[in-house]
């Protein structure tokens, strides 16, 4: 294969040549956007990832075969690459873009950085330390069918961090583990019974009933005796989710019985759960025992439609319950002793198990039972499509083509639609099948946030706290760490001492930890001074003390709220659209011009890291230029006249 820099004026292609990339992710969008730039003349190139490779990449991430898995992906990917482009000079990195020797001077070397991330903390990592470097930055993101792809330049754009992203959806654990009420609290809780089971145990993902929720109340003798009445087996102890299993062999039909027979009979001895719901059916596996067709009954139901968009009866799901805890019991087995598993979308025993278990705790409940692909969407399992990948990949070496001609304002934020019935070439050929069907509509960019906490140029921001319940550990963790996306802070109080609160060196003030901070001298109006060497990055943060912040909230971001979406496209009662396509689009709030109809895709995650990146339900924003004859009745007639084969969010 030959390079394409023959189609490029001189000039570019001589940029193109000889100019040095950085590209963050070697996965779904990684391997298409590796090949896309070599093809394109670009020979310089560096690769990090951190991921190995596993079989169930295989299908989108065509630099891989089989032969390669349980090898780093930025590895091969170089490796692949270099098969048909043996001129390309590839440094790959199997590690951490958030590792410390990638400082700001690392990230100087390059003229661009192209993100292909599947996680929010590594995405802000590397806009702040493109910031720091002042290079250049397109940010980029599938989620099935959807995409987009943006340019981000200090001082010029939006940072990615200018406008706060959607939260995670989270639920109560008593109502996960006591009283769900909608098909998605059963998914969650099957997702967490997977990590209990078989991958690592999190005391938050707690799955057996919830003793100490506050609206049981019932008397403690009472519930011993319900204990001892539910222990049929004599072996059911309340110790956790996995050493029990554990000590059962993963035996499928004991698991059934706690999970759907004794841990439900044991519910319902908290009377006063139920005198206003519907009390749980416990179920008994004998009861329920298939034919010896069942597995025939399970691939041949008499409903129409695909496979994965048909619902089973009971039965069948708790044969694939106990077929998905074998076959997961198998791998674990494979693997050796403390193994774990992680969770995986495209792993299908996975998939099977949180299908069925989801399933059976609905029925149980009372609730309808949900399809295969209706989980999927409902639990935030949207899988990665190639071609929507390829597109996006495409559409990040045109942007970078751009920013080397120095037409950083021809740079669109690109959403990407696809219709579900037309091949992607089909879609190329016709873009514009009618006025408002457009597979890709640009969108020009905002420039920086005047008050963003990140891009701005003395970075500042308040947060609401109660300096009397508030640890040491709690502002590093949960406030510096997990909200503000710092990797290794400094802390330092502005009292004229210049007392350090937290330093980044191990030992040095882990006496702090457990104190509170209102022990410091820390009160209202107080300022703390935030750094981050690694990133470049400081942030001062002035301390609002209040004693009237929510249940179970710990601190709020003043002013840190997203911005609501127009009131008329409100009123359409847009479902939540969730990713968890591993190459998770990111959202976007950049203005659309009059003529565009933009989608702009809220996805992730977040997904802290990759290996969880489908938490449950987050919201999607849908942007639209409306006209003054638009009103809030027609807007969702038009849309099904429109765009009725396009991927539907209502």
């Amino acid at each position: 294969m030959m390079a394409l820099t023959g189609a490029l004026r001189q000039d570019l292609a001589t940029a193109v040549s000889t100019c040095r990339l950085l590209v963050v992710g070697a996965g779904g969008i990684g391997c298409e956007l590796l090949k896309n730039l070599v093809l394109t003349g670009f020979t310089n190139l560096d690769v990090i990832d951190l991921d190995t490779i596993d079989v169930s990449n295989l299908n989108r991430q065509f630099l891989f075969q089989k032969k390669h898995v349980g090898r780093s992906k930025a590895q091969v990917a170089k490796e692949s690459v270099q098969q048909f482009c043996p001129e390309a000079s590839i440094t790959a990195y199997h590690d951490s873009v958030m590792n410390p020797d990638y400082n700001v001077e690392f990230f100087k070397q390059f003229t661009m950085v192209m993100n292909a991330l599947d996680n929010r903390a590594a995405r802000n990592h590397v806009n702040r330390m493109c910031l720091a470097a002042d290079i250049p930055l397109i940010e980029s993101g599938t989620a099935g069918y959807l995409g987009q792809v943006t340019v981000i330049k200090k001082g010029v754009t939006e940072c990615y961090e200018c406008h706060p992203k959607p939260t995670q959806k989270s639920f109560p654990g008593c109502t996960i583990r006591n009283t769900p009420s909608e098909p998605i609290h059963c998914i969650v809780w099957a997702k967490y019974l997977f990590n209990q089971l078989f991958g690592e145990e999190d005391a938050d993902q707690e799955v057996a009933p919830d003793m100490a929720d506050p609206e049981a109340a019932w008397e403690p003798t009472k519930a011993a005796e319900a204990a001892n009445a539910s222990n049929v087996d004599g072996d059911i102890k309340r110790v956790s989710t996995k050493q029990w299993a554990k000590s059962t062999g993963y035996d499928p039909i004991k698991l059934f019985n706690k999970l759907f027979k004794d841990d439900i009979k044991y519910l319902l001895t908290m009377d006063r759960l139920w005198k206003k719901r519907k009390p749980p059916v416990p179920l008994e596996w004998s009861s329920l025992q298939c034919k010896e067709n069942c597995s025939e009954i399970q691939n041949e139901s008499p409903t129409p439609g695909l496979k994965d968009q048909k619902v089973l009866d009971v039965a069948n799901y708790a044969h694939l319950f106990s077929q998905s805890v074998v076959t997961l019991r198998e791998q674990l087995s494979e693997k050796g002793d403390g193994a774990e598993l992680m969770w995986d979308k495209d792993d299908p025993p996975a998939m099977d198990f949180v299908t069925a278990a989801a399933n059976l705790r609905m029925y149980i409940f009372s609730m309808n039972m949900k399809s295969r692909f209706d989980i999927n969407l409902a639990g935030n399992i949207i899988p990665a499509i190639a071609t929507t990948n390829a597109v996006i990949s495409g559409l990040i070496v045109l942007e970078g083509l751009k920013i080397l001609s120095g037409n950083l304002e021809r740079c669109k934020l690109s959403p990407l639609r696809i219709p579900l019935h037309e091949s992607i070439f089909q879609v190329f050929l016709n873009k514009q099948p009618n006025p408002r069907k457009k597979l890709l509509v640009p969108c020009s960019l905002d420039p920086p946030k005047p008050n963003c906490y990140v891009c701005t140029s003395k970075p500042e921001v308040t947060v609401k706290l109660n300096v009397h319940k508030v640890t040491v550990q709690m502002l590093q963790d949960k406030i510096l760490k997990e909200k503000f996306a710092m990797v290794a802070p400094d802390v330092q109080i502005e009292d004229g001492k210049g007392t350090i609160l937290i330093s980044s060196e191990a030992g040095e003030t882990d006496a702090n930890n457990s104190r509170k901070i209102s022990d410091f001298g820390i009160r209202n109006s107080s300022r703390l001074q935030a750094d981050d060497f690694l990133q470049d990055y400081t942030l001062l943060i002035n301390i609002l003390h209040s004693e009237d912040l929510g249940k179970d909230v710990d601190f709020e971001v003043v002013g840190d709220v997203p911005e609501k979406a127009p009131q008329k496209l409100a009123e359409q009662s847009v479902k939540s659209i969730t990713n968890g396509s591993d190459d998770g689009a990111q959202p976007s709030t950049s203005k659309a011009q009059d003529e565009d109809d933009v989608l702009i895709v809220d996805s992730e995650e977040e997904a802290p890291s990759s290996s969880n990146a489908d938490v449950p339900m987050e919201s999607a924003s849908l942007k639209r230029k409306l006209s003054d004859e638009d009103t809030a009745s027609n807007i969702k007639k038009k849309r099904v006249e429109q765009d009725d084969d396009i991927i539907a969010l209502d």
